[in-house]
């Protein structure tokens, strides 16, 4: 051998050592490094011209060293990145383990040092993801992917390597979408449902992937893509959640400690990374959280989707099994329910599931339950809750198919409630005396959805004292199919409350003002209020150009109306149902003619509904832009409160709301049987002892003086001997008196 390929050997001894003197000063070194860099030549020609049986340990250990320090001599190694690239693209088939490992850590490092671009290292890595068997390097080379694309969106987005993998991946799904055997759009749902939940993508463009694999043919490419649409959201705030807690004021005083007592260098400047590290968490959490859609708000057009899913993987044609297809089914209701779409051939489809002998009858029920909404005609729904009705809840069913049945009902008709006819409802309505209890709750609850939204359905005995109070005032509306309903803000009157105590709080602060000053104080306090609400969010303005748009038309303050008709339009009530309440009363007091009683009565009924009606329209949202500020106080406030969401007047909130399988079955109240009973019985016993009774326990636990008789059992007997030797003489003087009093008794006699 040469000598100098024996001075290179000796040398590779040295490798590390070798390594630091290049990074500190390349110039000096730069001889060694050639000398190196010829024999790395040597062993990739060695191995190229014959891969079998190669020692590799040499070559390897060469490929590390070349990555590490390629970066300070970019003229002499610019191939270097290149013979890797070619390495494992061309013959990553029969690269041993070690080197196709060693190649893949390699890219990755000169990824790092920007020696090539991230854009050349996906591209290189990606045709081999979806080509190679090996399982090892499958998950390095995904693991790879996943790394260099969070940390390519770590400052901020790289909308340009984020638009060139998403049209890798577009392009992997798009190919294989027509083939039933090819599965190389996993790897696009892996990723990108990976990253979704990372909160590293959240565009459109992920969502569409999604969408094309949802439609694919393999069931597998399905299942994942399918599965992405239904719990990838909750993944992404599982995850969220999972992160490190933010540090508290114990850790920083624990921290604060630490540093004052450590004496190490070492610990300190740990100390000072972990310091600075709470810091950057806390600035962090102090920034506006941006808006967040979940994937099914983002879909470019969803009843094209659904048409789409519910033709190629619903239809008689299809050959997917039942879980497949009910998960399909699950994914097409959820969006017609939450995009309110119009499906019809849905409903006549998934009617031949709704028996009990269906194996995951409730998951059905939840689906037909989810696909209902306002805008679908009543005579699309009306079969399914009949058929339900019929099925379900009759005299020969088991309590619980009554009760599931009942309440799938009610979840539909809290969604389009003219789905059901006020003959089957009266019909299920008496079920509320049934002698099972789940049975008579499921009851109860259709009883008190529609008192809320259409008391007139029901029997008058059902309606309650406050729908037949509004219906007789007129302030209750029939439904009508189509009508949209005003929506409001819930529990907006708890904030509204909440700020009127605090600017009383701050009024008793400040003390009593006048009347002028306190109410200008009032305003600009309230001023400053929104002002420290809105400073976390950036908003740009201009304040040059506030005014540009504006034009002020001085004769705008000369015009009057005084036509007599606006005038009669400006005295009427505001809301739709005090009018309507208004004007029942008059034709109540035309009818009546001259009874004064009958008059007053109405009068007082009509008012009593207009003052109920302005009281729920909150000033707060008519007069004020809600900031962030109040919108987290007003979740709080709800939490307090307790507040549920409605069940009739906000049907776009429930629309919102994936159905849970728990809300159709409803709670058990069936009886337990005796080994039931008797091990309730044992658990109510194991903290108890000897089961002694609760009022024995209580005083046992009750904390009482001692006598004098127990203390002196305690006592040492040297101390109580005294009091025992007289107490013994006592007891001889009462003997000794016992019986004289006996012998003169016995005299007297």
């Amino acid at each position: 051998m040469p000598k100098r390929k024996r001075a290179a050997l000796v040398k590779l001894t040295n490798l590390p050592l070798l390594q630091n003197l290049i990074r500190r000063d390349p110039g000096s070194y730069r001889g060694d490094f050639l000398t190196q860099y010829q024999h790395y030549e040597a062993q990739r020609d060695l191995f190229l011209a014959q891969p079998e049986g190669y020692k590799s340990d040499d070559f390897v250990e060469l490929m590390g060293f070349m990555a590490q320090v390629t970066s300070c001599y970019p003229d002499v190694a610019s191939s270097f990145p290149r013979d890797l690239i070619h390495l494992i693209t061309e013959r990553h088939a029969v690269l041993p383990a070690d080197i196709r490992e060693k190649v893949v850590q390699s890219l990755v490092l000169l990824r790092n040092k920007d020696v090539i671009s991230s854009s050349t290292l996906l591209e290189s890595l990606f045709p081999i993801l979806t080509t190679t068997q090996s399982k090892a390097l499958r998950t390095q080379i995904y693991n790879t992917i996943i790394s260099d694309i969070r940390s390519s969106n770590t400052k901020a987005k790289n909308h340009k390597l984020n638009r060139t993998v998403q049209a890798v991946l577009f392009g992997l799904v798009e190919g294989g979408k027509n083939d039933i055997d090819s599965t190389v759009g996993l790897w696009a749902v892996k990723i990108t449902r990976e990253l979704w939940r990372r909160s590293v993508w959240d565009d459109a463009k992920s969502v569409e992937i999604m969408k094309e694999c949802a439609l694919s043919s393999n069931p597998k490419v399905i299942a994942g893509g399918v599965r992405f649409f239904l719990g990838v959201d909750k993944e992404k705030e599982e995850a969220v959640d999972s992160d490190d807690d933010l540090p508290t004021a114990t850790d920083r005083a624990k921290i604060t400690y630490t540093a004052q007592i450590s004496i190490s260098s070492k610990k300190k400047r740990k100390l000072e990374r972990a310091v600075q590290h709470m810091k950057k968490k806390q600035k962090q959490a102090s920034k506006p959280h941006p808006l967040n859609f979940s994937a099914l708000h983002l879909l470019h057009d969803p009843q094209g989707f659904v048409e789409s899913l519910f033709a190629k993987h619903l239809t008689k044609n299809t050959k997917l099994p039942i879980d497949l297809k009910l998960l399909v089914l699950q994914l097409t209701s959820r969006l017609i329910g939450l995009h309110k779409l119009e499906l019809l051939a849905f409903y006549s489809f998934i009617l031949k599931y709704l028996t009990p002998r269906q194996k995951d009858v409730t998951q059905f029920l939840a689906c037909t339950a989810q696909a209902s909404h306002d805008l679908v005609p009543p005579d699309a729904l009306e079969p399914i809750v009949r058929k339900i009705a019929d099925e379900f809840v009759s005299e020969g069913v088991a309590s619980a198919v009554a009760a599931a049945g009942l309440n799938s009902i009610r979840e539909i008709c809290t969604r389009a409630p003219l789905a059901i006819t006020p003959t089957l409802l009266q019909d299920l309505t008496e079920y509320k005396g049934s002698k099972d209890k789940s049975v008579v709750m499921a009851a109860r609850g259709l009883i008190a959805l529609y008192r809320e939204i259409a008391p007139e359905m029901l029997k008058k005995k059902d309606r309650g004292k406050d729908a037949t109070m509004g219906l007789s005032a007129g302030t209750k509306d029939k439904l009508r199919f189509g009508e949209e309903k005003a929506g409001f803000i819930e529990g907006l009157e708890l904030l509204e409350e909440w700020k009127a105590q605090q600017k009383a709080a701050r009024k008793e602060a400040k003390g009593e003002t006048a009347e002028g000053e306190e109410g200008d104080d009032a305003e600009d306090e309230d001023e400053d209020e929104d002002e420290d609400a809105w400073g976390a969010w950036d908003v740009e303005s201009d304040e040059d150009t506030d005014n540009e748009g504006w034009i002020e038309v001085e004769s705008d303050k000369e015009i009057e109306l005084s036509d007599s008709e606006d005038e009669d339009e400006k005295k009427k009530p505001a809301t739709k149902k005090a009018r309507k309440a208004l004007e029942a009363a008059q034709e109540k007091e035309d009818e009546d003619g001259d009874d004064e009683e009958k008059k007053t009565k109405a009068q007082t009924e009509a008012e009593a509904a207009i003052k109920e009606e302005e009281r729920n329209i909150s000033k707060l949202a008519m007069t004020k832009i809600l900031t962030p500020a109040d919108f987290a106080k007003l979740a709080e406030l709800r939490a307090q409160a307790g507040l549920a969401k409605a069940t009739g007047t906000s049907l776009r909130t429930h629309n919102e709301d994936a159905v849970d399988t728990n809300r159709i079955e409803g709670v058990s109240f069936e009886k337990a049987d005796k080994a039931a009973r008797l091990a309730k019985v044992m658990e109510g016993r194991e903290d108890r002892e000897k089961f002694s009774s609760k009022k024995g326990k209580k005083l046992k636990e009750k904390a009482h003086s001692t006598t004098n008789k127990e203390k002196n059992r305690k006592k040492n007997f040297l101390m109580v001997r005294p009091h025992a030797r007289m107490k013994q003489k006592g007891k001889l003087f009462s003997k000794a008196t016992a019986i004289r009093k006996a012998g003169k008794q016995n005299k007297g006699k």
